[in-house]
């Protein structure tokens, strides 16, 4: 080989213990963002006791963090640029650990409505930076081991939010949900301003700034995800509310579309959709995400509606998809040096689909054991997935591209995350009113297991005298209620498993990753 041939290939940058130290606070802080994003859901009624808050404004405490977080997420691209990765990141991780604080001392439900959407909309900006610097200040041949780190806080922390909330209220109250913030948060933020230096500022873009853009997209995300968010509950177009957001939406979302393709300066460039696989990556993202939300909401629902689990018992449940994805997330990293990411989201994605399709058999009594294996199956397939998804949608991207691509990236898996939720929701009351009406017709008294059934309860309630009679058909109504229920969580696994196994399809739409360019940047 010849000298010249030699100096032409680059050196691959010192991957020094500073940065690496430097990286791992971005991350823990972008743990503590997605982390609050579930926190709160196990400890809500906990929340609303002490604030003296309704039923209806309770749910806001989480419904306010999400929507300020889904209009941070895709802007963080454009204010990283300008302010530079450390004063962003600074300024996320200080306000947010200021925002808990005040969470943390709030008397009235509207201050705490008020708190958590500051706190989500300032402390979302860390999620898709800490992505962005993952892929800029890391050499690809560290991909391996970055990108299950990564991969294992996007999934673990919604993972084990409920978790780790039950257990906060139970040994001390609902105000350590946010406490807990605290001194990691400050230590994150110095840690943020006196070791970050992986770019400087261009403060030309705040003068090229595009507020109409800016204004437009946050009504157009905040509309959608409110929309998502509350319309399973008011029964979606029926509601005066939700027809208003809808409108709002598809309003805002063409005046921000029509800015994304003219103005000088978009606060959210789209270019990055022209790369297939970041394309197809975001699309992955999105199912993911509908996958990872979607079940940590299904499984609670059904331990505590059918089983009557307590929080923490339910905590104690879900852990076993959090430990699962822990122990697999270094195999994960290295599966992906030695095998095609296309091969490796194949095995996740048919072992997320197993998981769901073993739930399918579901009784009401099912308990621990019988959701461990298909826990277990969800925790290690989501590690397997997550770790190529991300790598064929932000590692092969040009380094200019990737702090506006990251935004976007993070941005599917939310809104699959809402998504998800909202058509789980509306399906599962749909579904559960189609099998309560299939078995209250089947409820025919000609029926011989009817009226021994019947007959057994009479019995069962022979003490409250004439009472009895209705107290066993309450009690027989419950049973069809609890059938019908547990049917139409069956249906939703169904459902969830015929789409991860589309997804297996998909695949044959990703292009090979080739490793070129490089990251490492950053002096």
């Amino acid at each position: 080989m010849s000298s010249a041939s030699v100096a032409a290939v680059p050196a691959e940058p010192v991957l020094d213990g500073r940065k690496i130290f430097t990286f791992l606070c971005m991350v823990f802080g972008m743990f503590m963002a997605i982390l609050d994003i579930q926190i709160v859901s196990a400890s809500l009624p906990e929340i609303q006791a002490g604030l003296g808050a309704s039923q209806d404004d309770i749910a806001w405490v989480q419904t306010a963090y999400l929507i300020a977080e889904v209009i941070m997420i895709p802007l963080s691209g454009y204010l990283s640029r300008m302010l530079s990765t450390r004063w962003m990141f600074a300024l996320a991780a200080g306000g947010f650990t200021l925002m808990s604080l005040m969470c943390a001392t709030a008397t009235t439900i509207e201050e705490m409505i008020v708190w958590r959407a500051l706190q989500g909309f300032i402390g979302g900006g860390m999620i898709p930076t800490v992505f962005a610097s993952a892929y800029l200040i890391f050499p690809r041949s560290k991909f391996s081991l970055v990108s299950p780190l990564i991969g294992l806080v996007a999934t673990l922390a919604p993972t084990i939010g409920p978790t780790l909330g039950g257990y906060l209220t139970e040994l001390g109250s609902w105000h350590w949900l946010f406490l807990i913030n605290v001194i990691p948060g400050i230590f994150v933020t110095i840690a943020a301003i006196s070791l970050i230096d992986f770019d400087e500022p261009d403060w030309s873009l705040f003068d090229r700034f595009d507020w109409v853009g800016f204004i437009a997209m946050a009504v157009f995300l905040g509309s959608m995800e409110f929309v998502l968010e509350e319309g399973a509950g008011d029964d979606w177009f029926q509601s005066e509310e939700i027809l208003l957001f809808t409108l709002a939406c598809g309003t805002a979302g063409v005046i921000f579309f029509w800015r994304v393709f003219t103005a000088e300066e978009p606060v959210v460039d789209l270019s990055a959709f022209k790369n297939k696989n970041f394309a197809m990556g975001s699309l992955f993202s999105f199912t993911m995400g509908i996958g990872l939300y979607g079940l940590t909401y299904l499984y609670p629902v059904y331990l505590s509606a059918v089983r009557d689990y307590s929080s923490l018992q339910i905590g104690e449940t879900m852990f076993v998809t959090g430990a699962a994805m822990f122990l697999t997330a270094p195999i994960a990293g290295r599966l992906m040096s030695i095998l095609d990411p296309r091969i490796m989201m194949g095995i996740g994605f048919a072992g997320f689909a197993l998981g769901t399709w073993m739930v399918t058999g579901l009784t009401h009594d099912w308990d621990f054991w019988e959701l461990f294996v298909p826990q277990i199956l969800r925790g290690v397939s989501l590690m397997i997935c997550m770790v190529p998804i991300n790598n064929i949608a932000l590692g092969m991207l040009p380094p200019h591209m990737i702090k506006n691509a990251s935004g976007l990236f993070n941005l599917t898996r939310n809104l699959g995350g809402a998504v998800g939720l909202a058509v789980i929701g509306t399906v599962l009351t749909k579904r559960e009113d189609f099998h309560y009406a299939r078995l209250g017709e089947s409820l025919n008294w000609a029926r011989s297991t009817v009226m021994e059934t019947k007959a057994m309860m009479d019995h069962a309630y022979s003490s409250l005298g004439q009472a009895a009679d209705t107290a066993s058909l309450k009690a027989l109504s419950g049973i069809v209620t609890r059938e019908s229920f547990v049917m139409a969580f069956a249906d939703i696994f169904m459902i969830l498993t015929m789409l991860f196994l589309t997804l297996l399809v998909a695949l044959f739409f990703v292009e090979k990753p080739k490793m070129v360019g490089g990251g490492g940047g950053g002096h």
